[in-house]
C-alpha cells in the first residue's frame, strides 16, 4: 500500500511545481502588459493559456473612454481579418460533406462572375490568398468613397469582379480581402443562408461562443468596446465603416474568452474531421519566412526547446488591432485584442511566448513617435531633429517602425511635408531593409517636390520589396513625365 502513497505525493509534488511556475510566468506578463498599457501601446484584453489551461485573462485600459469603462475578459472587440479562420473552416466544411470542391472554377459556384478571370480562380487561391485579385481595401479612396456605405454581398462583388488580375493565379501570394469576401459569397450561395446565419449554427452555436458574432453598428451589443485610432498622443474616435464593407474577410466581433473554445476545439473533431482540420494548417504557399494556410499564417520559431511550429493571424480595422497566435506543440495561446488602432502585438505576443519557454524577452519601450509627433507639429523640423537625438539617447522610448510611418503620414497630410520627410529619413535609418519605409519616404520626396530622390527611394523599396506593385505604378508614372 505505500507504493501509491508515494506515487500520490511525487504528483501532487509535480502538479504543486507546476502551478508555481504557471503563476510567475502569469505574474511576468502580467507585469509586462501593465507597462504596455502605461506607455499607451495597449488599451484592450488579453488571454494566455499554456498546457490548455489559462493562466492570465485580464483587461487593460478603457472599453468606452468617454464613460470610463474598463476593458474585461468579456468585452466584444471587433476581430478583423481574424475573422477569416472562421471563413475557412466553414469553406472546409462545406467540401469535407461533399458541398463544394476546393479545386474548381469559382464561377461553378459564382456563374455570373466574369468567366475571363473567374474560371482561372479555385477556392484553394481564395483560401490562400493566390487568386491574383485586387485587394479592395487597397483600392484608391477606399475609405472615403466605398467604407461608409451598405453594400449587399452580390453589390459589392461587382466593385472588384472586373478588374483585371494582377497575376496568374497561384503563381505567388498576395494578401487578399477580395478573395475572402468572394467565399462569404459562396457560402451563401451553396447553403441558401446568410453567412452570419451559417457562421452561427455551424460554430458558434456548437462551441458555445455565446459572446461572438457578426457586427453591426445598428446593434446594440452590450460589453462592446468603442473603437479608437492614436493621432500622436492623442485618442481619436474611429471613422466609421460599416459592417457589410469587411464581411466574411473581417466583421466579425468576439471576446479573449470565447476565442479560448475556439482554440480548443481546434484540437478536437466537434467541427470537423481530424483529416480536415489538419488542411487548414497545411503549409500551401509561402511568404518570406512564414507559410499561409487556410485563414492562418504558419511559421517556425525557436526557443529554449528547439524550433516550435506557431499558428497565427492578426487583423485590423477602424478602432481596433487583434491577434491569435498558438502553438499546438504545447498548447499555448495568446490572444491580444486592442482597442485603440494599430499597436505593437506581434512584439507583446513575441514577449509573452518567450515568457512561457523562460527564455530572455525584450521590455517594452515608449513609442519615439508620438513624442516626435507633437514637436514636429508645434516646432517644426529644426526642433524636431534636435529632440530626435536627444530620445535616441534615452533607454526608455523605441522606434516603432509602424508608429513612425503613421506619424509621417499624419504630418504629410497636414501639409508639414519637410517635417514628414525627418520621421521617414528616421524610419529607413532604423529599419534600412523595410521595403516600405523607403516606398513612405519616396512618397514624401514626391510631394515635397524633389523628384530625383523620389525616385531613388521607389526604387529601393522596390528592390528590397519586389511585390511593391503600387511602388512600381508610382514610379512608372513618375520615369514617365520626365
Amino acid at each position: 500500500m505505500k507504493k501509491p502513497i508515494k506515487l500520490i505525493a511525487v504528483c501532487f509534488l509535480v502538479l504543486s511545481a507546476f502551478n508555481v511556475a504557471a503563476q510567475d510566468k502569469a505574474k511576468q506578463i502580467e507585469q509586462l502588459l501593465n507597462q504596455y498599457n502605461q506607455y499607451g501601446l495597449f488599451n484592450g484584453s488579453a488571454l494566455v493559456s499554456e498546457n490548455g489551461k489559462v493562466i492570465l485573462q485580464k483587461g487593460y485600459g478603457s472599453a468606452n473612454m468617454e464613460w470610463n469603462i474598463p476593458n474585461q475578459p468579456d468585452t466584444k472587440f471587433r476581430l478583423g481579418s481574424i475573422s477569416k479562420q472562421f471563413t475557412a473552416l466553414l469553406i472546409v466544411k462545406l467540401a469535407e460533406e461533399s458541398k463544394i470542391k476546393l479545386d474548381v472554377p469559382i464561377t461553378t459556384y459564382l456563374p455570373d462572375y466574369p468567366k475571363e478571370t473567374g474560371e482561372k480562380i479555385t477556392i484553394h487561391n481564395l483560401l490562400t490568398h493566390t487568386s491574383g485579385i485586387p485587394n479592395y481595401t487597397n483600392a484608391p479612396n477606399f475609405m472615403n468613397e466605398k467604407a461608409r456605405n451598405p453594400y449587399s454581398p452580390a453589390d459589392f462583388v461587382k466593385t472588384f469582379s472586373n478588374l483585371p488580375l494582377e497575376f496568374k493565379p497561384g503563381e505567388k501570394f498576395a494578401y487578399s480581402n477580395s478573395g475572402y469576401f468572394l467565399l462569404g459569397y459562396i457560402i451563401e450561395k451553396i447553403t441558401g443562408k446568410t453567412y452570419e446565419q451559417y457562421l452561427q449554427e455551424t460554430i458558434f452555436t456548437p462551441l458555445k461562443m455565446v459572446n461572438s458574432g457578426y457586427d453591426h453598428s445598428d446593434v446594440v451589443l452590450k460589453n462592446r468596446a468603442a473603437g479608437y485610432e492614436k493621432a500622436g498622443k492623442k485618442i481619436v474616435n474611429a471613422s466609421y465603416i460599416d459592417m457589410s464593407i469587411p464581411y466574411a474577410a473581417g466583421s466579425l466581433y468576439s471576446t479573449v474568452e470565447d476565442l479560448y473554445l475556439w482554440d480548443q476545439a481546434l484540437y478536437t473533431n466537434k467541427l470537423l474531421s481530424e483529416k480536415s482540420m489538419e488542411s487548414l494548417f497545411k503549409p500551401y504557399i509561402a511568404q518570406g519566412d512564414e507559410a499561409y494556410g487556410y485563414g492562418w499564417f504558419l511559421r517556425d520559431v525557436t526557443n529554449g526547446k528547439g524550433k516550435v511550429k506557431v499558428i497565427e493571424h492578426g487583423g485590423g480595422i477602424n478602432g481596433f488591432n487583434t491577434n491569435i497566435s498558438r502553438v499546438p506543440s504545447d498548447k499555448i495561446l495568446i490572444v491580444l485584442l486592442n482597442n485603440t488602432g494599430r499597436t505593437v502585438l506581434g512584439e507583446m505576443t513575441e514577449s509573452i511566448r518567450n515568457i512561457l519557454y523562460n527564455q530572455p524577452f525584450n521590455q517594452p519601450k515608449k513609442s519615439m513617435a508620438f513624442e516626435l509627433l507633437d514637436v514636429l507639429t508645434e516646432k517644426g523640423a529644426a526642433t524636431g531633429a534636435e529632440t530626435y537625438k536627444k530620445l535616441k539617447a534615452d533607454a526608455t522610448y523605441g522606434i516603432k517602425e509602424d508608429d513612425m510611418n503613421n506619424v509621417g503620414y499624419q504630418l504629410l497630410m497636414t501639409g508639414k511635408k519637410k517635417e514628414a520627410l525627418e520621421v521617414f529619413k528616421i524610419n529607413v535609418e532604423a529599419f534600412p531593409k523595410s521595403g516600405n519605409a523607403y516606398d513612405s519616404l519616396g512618397e514624401a520626396y514626391l510631394a515635397d517636390g524633389d523628384t530625383k530622390l523620389a525616385i531613388a527611394n521607389y526604387q529601393k523599396s522596390i528592390e528590397l520589396d519586389p511585390k511593391n506593385e503600387h511602388g512600381k505604378e508610382v514610379l512608372a508614372e513618375i520615369l514617365k513625365k520626365k
